[in-house]
């Protein structure tokens, strides 16, 4: 009987694992998805290897700037010298253009300092 206990104890600990983890940013990470979802997935792959129009995004946070590989950059992304820093990323994600003139990524402009918050949580959150 206490075996069972045990074991129905350690279930409900790794069931209940993701919904605490979700908690404890307050839900930051899902509302950062939906943002992705409405303004990068047209061009920005979630998986490791996979490069659309975009790079990759799994990653990114603390990621050398055009260090994808098999991704075209411009040549301005590659002499930027940037890290995606979280006070690069909330500059690109506000105005790509004035961070990195001549960049080919089209001018997203999400000023709003709560969606930078959730996107940028929702970013570091893919490993």
């Amino acid at each position: 009987m206490k075996a069972n206990l045990l074991s129905s104890l350690i279930l409900c600990s790794v069931l209940a694992a993701p919904l605490s983890a979700q908690a404890e940013d307050g839900g930051m990470t899902e509302a950062g998805r939906q943002i992705f979802n409405h303004n990068c997935t047209a061009c920005h792959s979630l998986e490791p290897s996979k490069n659309t129009f975009g790079p990759s995004l799994i990653g990114v946070v603390e990621r050398k700037a055009a260090s994808m590989p098999r991704f075209a950059y411009s040549e301005a992304m590659k002499a930027s010298g940037l890290t995606w820093t979280e006070d690069n990323l909330r500059k690109w994600i506000s105005d790509n253009e004035a961070l990195v003139p001549g960049t080919r990524m089209r001018h997203v402009s999400i000023t709003d300092q709560a969606e930078q918050d959730y996107l940028i949580s929702f970013l570091r959150s893919l490993k």
